[in-house]
């Protein structure tokens, strides 16, 4: 931070700040990752992934309807309340299933 403007940052001489020429010489990583990793690694850390992980178990999605005062009992127990929907029927599973 300099005294006349305590919001900027001093400069980094280990990490200087890009200019023109440093633009222009660049490539994509494409180009530069396989020379380093080869080109499976290459692919597999460029492969775009979204959302979350696929589970081990994967929940299905259901339709159900349930009395409004049981689901509003859930929902009134804030962020989360379907899991522990979830967990009170397994605990009712594991009391009155028998196989």
């Amino acid at each position: 931070m300099s005294a006349r403007n305590p919001d900027t940052e001093p400069p980094d001489d280990t990490n200087p700040e890009w200019q023109d020429k440093d633009f222009a010489a660049a490539r994509p990583a494409g180009e530069i990752l396989p020379g380093l990793f080869g080109k499976p690694q290459t692919d597999a850390m460029l492969r775009p992934r979204r959302g979350r992980p696929p589970a081990t178990h994967r929940k299905e999605q259901v339709s159900l309807r349930l009395d409004p005062d049981v689901i509003e009992a859930f929902r009134a127990t804030g962020p989360g309340w379907q899991t522990r929907m979830n967990q009170a029927l397994r605990d009712w599973l594991s009391e009155h299933h028998r196989p």
